[in-house]
């Protein structure tokens, strides 16, 4: 078995799988709207986040470049973050936060039920820099690494 962060995560895995299929499958489009009209806390953006995102937007002007945060199933605490940086548009199932300097997060509506509420920030360390969940009041479990997490029963409406 693979270990991560002192874990085991084949377990995790496997269990995060399933929790987020049935997720999914238990969130009907109404339930989905009902959510995002009644528990919309969107993102915050630290400034670390947004100046960093600008810049990497000002690198290259031909097309805007934004940040795709999505969820998946994995990492020692069950759930994983996902970062890319991405050129393309939104799609109409994306949620979009934007930063006063105009800096984008683009989040996918299942991930956004995970992270909701939450604060995303750009962390520069000695041995990497990177874009991080500093701060999510969905999970109730991180990993020591900050990589991954473990959902609140809330989530999946328990």
């Amino acid at each position: 078995m693979g270990k991560q962060c002192g874990r085991t995560t084949t377990h995790s895995r496997a269990r995060a799988t399933r929790v987020a299929a049935h997720a999914r499958a238990a969130m009907t489009p109404a339930t989905r709207r009902a959510l995002a009209t009644t528990r919309d806390d969107g993102l915050t953006l630290t400034d670390a986040c947004a100046a960093r995102l600008r810049r990497i937007a000002d690198d290259d002007a031909s097309a805007p470049a934004r940040l795709r945060l999505a969820v998946e199933g994995g990492g020692c605490s069950g759930f994983k973050y996902e970062f890319t940086l991405e050129r393309d548009a939104a799609t109409a199932r994306d949620k979009t936060f934007r930063a006063s300097n105009g800096a984008e997060v683009v989040v996918d509506e299942i991930s956004y039920e995970f992270v909701r509420g939450s604060t995303i920030d750009y962390v520069e360390e000695m041995i990497k820099s990177s874009f991080e969940v500093v701060k999510n009041p969905q999970a109730d479990a991180t990993c020591g690494c900050g990589a991954s997490f473990g959902a609140r029963d809330a989530v999946f409406g328990g």
